[in-house]
């Protein structure tokens, strides 16, 4: 056999062998009565973009002077802005509390933001006519000795419901306020039914309302940054993220009665980007720089082997796969002594199905692209190996996978086609340092590198955990994919989650469960990924609701508004390539009159709500 040779592309191994090779050994045993077990710990999922939600032709913004109505709203009592003290010293402090958005936008009731107070309370305003702005007005007030605690955070608040919400006052206390209908024409205060200590100081990242086994049950994530004595090499701090279970636990008809049911600890080393629990508490989604692992549940410490998150078990490939222009062929392992009455094989143009009779399919899902199943065949080999030849329907295009999203399979690569690829990548390697600078692809520089152009680290990952066995199902890999902002688009769904992807930034929902397309791509704001890495005093950044429109701020006065492109009203040209423009997006800045810095910042549809010490700017975005 002919030696193989390795490339590296993409950060993807190609490994050439002349030929598929037979299954590795040992080989699969079947016994009766025995399930075959499959699947690997955690799936490594893919983002797949929705390329029809891409505009390749997007040239730039333009700015436009057209002025964006703005309104002020003077606070009676100034935001409770909690400082960092010497002992925060760490960047995870700073990400966590130094860095908190203030603001908090109903997604429920359209246009109506809360705060808290100097005083504790909790201060809501709803806006219907921006020319008649009323005065906040408070819904609950948190007890006095709030204030008193030496390591008190920022207080924190969550809408769990469009009747419920959670609050942390900062000093390690857990409210939640049956609120009643909010928004405009609501005038009841909220009514805490739950209230307790939980120990050291925290926030609260996110909480969910259903109902379980007929009991009204609400889920709560917290962050805690605590001391570690074991990383003696590190902060000394790691993170913590505390998943409290919550059930109405007082019979029917009497004086509801809410306990803490469960209690699930995840720690990491990096304050998550992005953390939430999905609908009916049935998982966990966490994007990190750093890898999260549970813990303890209810005080008892979990089993590490069980609980390794991030590391993959190494298993043999279930198949193996090669293609050419015209076909490919497909080597699927299968139980010792198979007879072809035992094989299930099923194939549509798009879709393929393989398995053996009695278990699970072994291979299925939709195919990158559409095969002819009227000139595809299957035959096995070797009484342990199932062989599939697929013609395509397409010649010419390679595919990169065989199943959208399986990830349990190695492609073969060919020795013609690894040669192809290395003749390909030649340019971009050298024996020598800097052998020939005046050639037409002179080697890299990353001293001309810019800001805008820095990745995050390789380890940054997106992963849901599964709520029964604490491990996690999907781990999405984004080294490339910096985070920008995190958004409530559907209040009955999962925030959703901004990505850069190239020089854009495309918008993820997580949809927990559609396990085969986890995350779906549903908007993009072109170039805005390269836009907002240009902004060295960026502090925040949003969305609305419906798209229309993304917006950046900076830690004092300015705030930016970037547009989707819109029909202009008036004949443009480009005069380089000599079209006519149909579209252009608009740019817009906005200087507020205050000199105090920026603490909160949420967008709607028709606003943009910017808070700072002692006032709530509103600034008229779109007319609806």
């Amino acid at each position: 056999m002919a030696p193989c040779r390795t490339s590296l592309v993409n950060n993807v191994q190609l490994v050439s062998h002349p030929q598929l090779p037979p299954p590795p050994p040992p080989p699969l045993t079947w016994e009766p009565g025995r399930a075959w077990d499959t699947d690997m710990a955690a799936s490594n999922y893919s983002l797949r973009v929705n390329r029809e939600l891409l505009d390749p032709s997007f040239e730039s913004y333009r700015l436009s002077l057209d002025a964006i109505p703005t309104y002020n709203v003077e606070l009676d009592a100034a935001v409770e802005e909690v400082k960092l003290k010497d002992t925060h010293y760490t960047l995870e402090h700073m990400r966590a509390f130094g860095m908190y958005n203030y603001l908090h936008l109903d997604p429920w009731y359209e246009d109506s933001v809360l705060f808290v107070d100097c005083k504790g309370r909790v201060v809501s305003l709803t806006v219907t006519l921006d020319t008649a702005l009323g005065k906040p007005r408070e819904v609950f007030c948190t007890t006095a000795e709030s204030s008193e605690c030496e390591d008190r955070l920022c207080a924190s608040l969550s809408f769990t419901s469009a009747t419920w919400a959670a609050l942390s006052d900062g000093t390690g206390r857990l409210y939640l306020l049956r609120s009643g209908k909010r928004g405009e024409g609501s005038n009841s205060k909220w009514e805490p039914l739950f209230s307790e200590d939980l120990g050291e100081p925290f926030t609260v990242l996110h909480s969910v309302s259903h109902v379980q086994d007929g009991l009204h049950t609400m889920e709560v994530l917290l962050l805690r940054i605590q001391k570690d004595l074991q990383d003696t090499k590190g902060s000394g701090y790691s993170v913590s993220l505390e998943w409290l279970t919550v059930t109405n636990t007082a019979a029917q008809g009497q004086e509801k009665k809410y306990e803490v049911r469960k209690r699930r600890v995840l720690r990491g080393k990096s304050v998550p980007h992005y953390a939430a629990v999905a609908p009916q508490g049935k998982g966990l989604m966490v994007a990190s720089d750093k890898p999260f692992v549970f813990t303890h549940v209810d005080g008892c410490a979990v089993d590490q082997k069980e609980a390794e998150p991030m590391e993959v078990e190494k298993t043999d490939p279930i198949y193996f796969w090669q293609q050419t222009g015209e076909d490919i062929t497909v080597c699927v392992r299968t139980p010792k002594g198979l007879t072809k009455e035992e094989v299930q094989f099923k194939l549509k143009p798009d879709n393929i199905s393989i398995g053996v009779q009695g278990f699970p399919p072994l291979l299925q899902g939709q195919m990158f692209a559409s095969v002819d199943p009227e000139a595809s065949a299957w035959i096995i080999k070797n009484d342990k190996s199932l062989e599939v030849t697929l013609q395509k329907r397409s010649e010419g295009p390679m595919w990169p996978e065989l199943v959208m999203g399986d990830r349990r399979g190695e492609y073969v690569m060919s020795d013609e086609q690894a040669a192809l690829i290395h003749e390909r990548l030649t340019h971009l390697t050298s024996e020598d340092l800097n052998g020939n600078p005046e050639v037409d692809k002179p080697p890299c520089n990353n001293q001309e590198l810019e800001d805008c152009d820095v990745f995050p680290e390789d380890s940054s990952s997106l992963t849901h955990f599964d709520a029964e066995s604490l491990k996690p199902t999907q781990v999405v890999n984004l080294g490339s994919n910096q985070y920008l902002f995190t958004v409530d688009v559907n209040p009955s769904e999962m925030p959703c989650l901004c990505l850069r992807h190239d020089v854009d930034a495309l918008l993820w929902q997580p949809r927990p469960d559609q396990p085969g397309n986890m995350w779906e791509h549903i908007a993009t704001f072109n170039a805005l990924g390269y836009v907002q890495a240009s902004k060295r005093e960026k502090k925040f950044a949003t969305c609305a609701p419906n798209f229309s429109y993304a917006s950046l701020c900076e830690c004092l006065r300015r705030a930016f508004i970037y547009r989707q492109p819109a029909p202009v009203e008036t004949v443009l040209f480009n005069r380089k390539q000599g079209r006519q423009i149909g579209q252009v997006a608009k740019q817009q800045v906005a200087s507020l009159d205050s000199d105090k810095p920026i603490l909160g910042f949420r967008a709607t549809n028709e606003r943009l709500f910017i808070l700072t010490a002692a006032n709530l700017f509103v600034l008229k975005v779109n007319n609806n």
